[in-house]
């Protein structure tokens, strides 16, 4: 990761991570066959450490389900901010045009899981509704996550990533279209 945020992705190749690490370059093929799977990788595991300080989170603070959800944008929006020059290549993963390969990124991401999590507990506490899956929901508030992450490292850098994220999770939480007031029928 730092030969990436110090020399770009595009500029750092297979024979400098191998260096950089002190493996022979077809080690870092066996592990990781396209520069980006490292990107997954690296981010998969940010993932898992933020499911440990949500668990921690949970012990200690009785937070509602809508604020454990802001809480998890925060802390996504506090890693992007510091990985500011992988999000196009990770974004770009996601979105390959090769449908496997991005399958196979978005399911080595367990954000879903952990968005599902909290749905689960906002689901038993009444505060998530029941009439879609907890998969479309998650999927749903992961697609918000990643595109408004993709939006912003291509072209809003100039506005803070972490109110970019509230303000979609907050129109996703809340909706698009004002409450339709019930009109009674005529006699």
């Amino acid at each position: 990761m730092r030969l990436f945020e110090a020399r770009g992705f595009q500029q750092t190749t297979f024979s400098d991570i191998a260096r950089e690490a002190g493996v022979s370059r077809g080690t870092v093929f066996n592990y990781f066959p396209y520069k980006e799977a490292l990107l997954i990788e690296y981010f998969g595991r940010h993932l898992e450490e933020l499911r440990v300080d949500l668990d921690r989170r949970r012990a200690s603070i009785e937070d509602d389900p809508v604020d454990e959800l802001f809480f998890l944008f925060d802390e996504l929006a506090r890693f992007v901010e510091g990985h500011r020059r992988l999000i196009l290549p990770l974004s770009y993963e996601l979105l390959n045009p090769d449908p496997e390969r991005s399958r196979r990124a978005y399911l080595a991401l367990p954000l879903g899981d952990l968005l599902r999590e909290v749905l689960t507990r906002g689901r038993s506490t009444g505060a998530v509704r029941d009439d879609y899956s907890r998969e479309r929901l998650a999927r749903t508030l992961a697609n918000v996550y990643f595109i408004t992450t993709l939006q912003w490292a291509a072209y809003r850098q100039d506005r803070s990533i972490r109110e970019e994220l509230r303000k979609a999770l907050a129109l996703t939480l809340e909706g698009i279209v004002r409450p339709v007031r019930a009109v009674a029928a005529p006699a």
